[in-house]
């Protein structure tokens, strides 16, 4: 089934008494959720709207971020992306809570609303500055009520396996759906135990990531970053219109320089939005060839780029 795109803001859980409102207030936050024994306390506090909420069924996710591992072959840092994408893309209909500190809370933020999930975000006291700050950002984001755009049918079996070959692809920004049987619709459609994607080849899932990406054809995907390892990209797109999202989840203390986005489709206009930078356009935009061209001169933690025709 296919989903729409909406802006779901996430929102903070927050367990503190009542006492902590004028903290929540200097970050600009006006809406919680609490645990239902603290909701009497949070009545009547002044700006600030709380509601019941309880984390029991919800899933926990992962506190977003960048690993730098050493890599024996080459010697250097390679960085491995710890995100939840294809943690909303097999349970779109869950409920999701984050448990972070700090600057993380803006990164989760950023990543729920990407994928359209209103997840409940538990954060420390040094986290409600950045994560006010981005939802104030993303309250400027309009909804596009747009589909998410799939090259890649998945047929998703519900194993770890299963799971850590979606993570890859999320990783490597090949979009996929998932699917319950093939899709002649899609330009690939992938099942684990098939002739194309064993079961041997799956017991090492990057494999199978680059058999997805080597069938695919780097010519025939909707979208393609350049320039970085640490920027995770979605698209939404019908009617000659298009959004895409960029995650840096370095975070915004270690920006990106000089991202080049590779899209199909022919787009003659953009609007830019960037979490934390302004002043900043679209640089070398080019429609060519059935497919639009652009350079993002920086992305700090999250930006939103609309298209249309």
């Amino acid at each position: 089934m296919i989903f729409l795109l909406l802006a779901a803001l996430p929102t903070l859980f927050w367990d503190g008494a009542a006492d902590t409102a004028p903290a929540l207030r200097q970050a600009g936050i006006t809406k919680i959720q609490v645990p239902a024994a603290r909701l009497a306390g949070w009545k009547g506090a002044p700006e600030i709207t709380a509601e019941a909420a309880d984390l029991q069924g919800a899933l926990k996710l992962l506190a977003p971020t960048v690993n730098y591992r050493m890599n024996e072959a080459s010697a250097t840092n390679t960085p491995w992306l710890v995100h939840n994408g294809w943690r909303f893309i097999r349970r779109s209909d869950g409920r999701f809570y984050y448990d972070v500190t700090g600057e993380q809370a803006a990164l989760a933020a950023a990543e729920a609303f990407c994928y359209g999930t209103g997840a409940m975000i538990k954060t420390d006291a040094a986290g409600l500055g950045p994560l006010g700050t981005m939802l104030a950002f993303l309250r400027t984001v309009p909804e596009a009520n747009l589909p998410p755009v799939a090259d890649i049918g998945y047929i998703d079996d519900g194993s770890a396996t299963s799971g850590e070959v979606m993570n890859l692809m999320v990783r490597g920004n090949l979009l996929f759906r998932l699917v319950t049987a093939p899709d002649p619709r899609l330009k690939v459609n992938v099942k684990l135990g098939s002739k194309e994607y064993s079961m041997e080849d799956a017991k090492n899932p990057g494999t199978v990531a680059r058999l997805v990406r080597a069938n695919l054809g780097d010519e025939k995907r909707s979208l393609r970053v350049y320039g970085s390892d640490v920027v995770v990209a979605r698209l939404a797109a019908s009617n000659g219109k298009a959004r895409i999202h960029l995650l840096n989840y370095a975070g915004a203390n270690r920006k990106v320089d000089g991202i080049r986005v590779r899209v199909l489709g022919e787009y003659s206009k953009h609007d830019l939005r960037i979490a934390g930078v302004t002043g900043v356009d679209l640089q070398d935009f080019n429609v060519e060839g059935g497919a639009t061209e652009f350079t993002l001169p920086e992305l700090r933690t999250y930006a939103v780029i609309d298209l249309s025709r």
